[in-house]
């Protein structure tokens, strides 16, 4: 399934505030901005630097999916999109 622009828009917004919100804070559009680049052009993001509590996420994925009025059908697939990309990974106790 291809992405909206709207739905980029949205993924993008979800990831600058999963890092902010994430220990340590970080400003995702530098991350990218400053990604390696490997030999196929992928950029690599460390997200696995990054923590994050699991309902913080949730939150912040359902706060996401309200205001860009994402489709009931794309929910989950949006909620997908997020957590198996480079997102930060939950805190564990």
């Amino acid at each position: 399934m291809k992405a909206t622009s709207k739905e980029e828009k949205a993924i993008n917004e979800c990831y600058r505030r999963l890092f902010k919100a994430s220990t340590p804070s970080a400003d995702f559009d530098l991350l990218v901005e400053t990604a390696i680049i490997d030999k196929d052009g992928l950029k690599h993001i460390p997200f696995m630097d990054y923590e994050l509590e699991e309902d913080k996420f949730e939150s912040i994925i359902t706060d996401v999916i309200k205001e860009f009025k994402i489709k009931p059908s794309y929910k989950q697939p949006f909620r997908v999109t997020i957590v198996l990309g480079c997102s930060p990974k939950f805190k564990t106790e």
